[in-house]
């Protein structure tokens, strides 16, 4: 019993002396991101509005929500120029199409896909740059639902896919 006290001691001993190594050096953090020490702060400029189909509030909430990402997941100060990182973006596309096909030929579910281009700029790591890379999510919904009556619901399930796969090439190098 004593034994097994004392190797319990012993476990927690290290991982708490092995925490705040881990921490320190920075590159490691706890939400996944791999950023290092030395960038202190983040541009997320507004996405373009490209698609030929339009919502209008689109671009503005993706921009909203992944610069909400970065603020709940990382210690990047959000700036509105120059950041050490920065994020450039445009939604490309924006479209309905039919995805289930009945017996009778009418369609059973819709599938709304959005599409966004970024490009990614380290000031501080220029090798972790990259330009035109291309992400995209979509939603289904029942055929005999109006696109406008699930819309926002939609979008938002969307734009939340679309934010975790930016946030992840940009920060997570996942």
């Amino acid at each position: 019993m004593k034994k097994a006290i004392l190797s319990f001691a012993g476990v927690v001993a290290a991982v708490l002396i092995a925490l705040p190594m881990l921490q320190s050096c920075g590159i490691y953090s706890f939400t996944g991101t791999s950023i290092q020490p030395d960038v202190k702060t983040v541009t997320i400029n507004y996405f373009e509005y490209l698609a030929p189909k339009v919502n209008p509030s689109l671009s503005n909430d993706i921009t909203q929500a992944l610069q909400e990402k970065f603020i709940k997941l990382t210690k990047l100060e959000l700036v509105d120029i120059d950041g050490d990182l920065e994020i450039v973006g445009s939604v490309t596309g924006y479209d309905v199409k039919a995805t289930a096909i009945t017996a009778n030929e009418s369609a059973a579910m819709n599938r709304l896909t959005v599409n966004v281009k970024i490009n990614f700029i380290n000031r501080k790591y220029p090798e972790e740059d990259f330009e035109n890379k291309s992400f995209s999510a979509y939603a289904d919904f029942d055929a005999t639902q109006s696109l406008d009556a699930v819309e926002a619901s939609l979008c938002e399930e969307i734009i939340e896919k679309l934010c975790e796969d930016m946030f992840n090439a940009t920060v997570a190098n996942w």
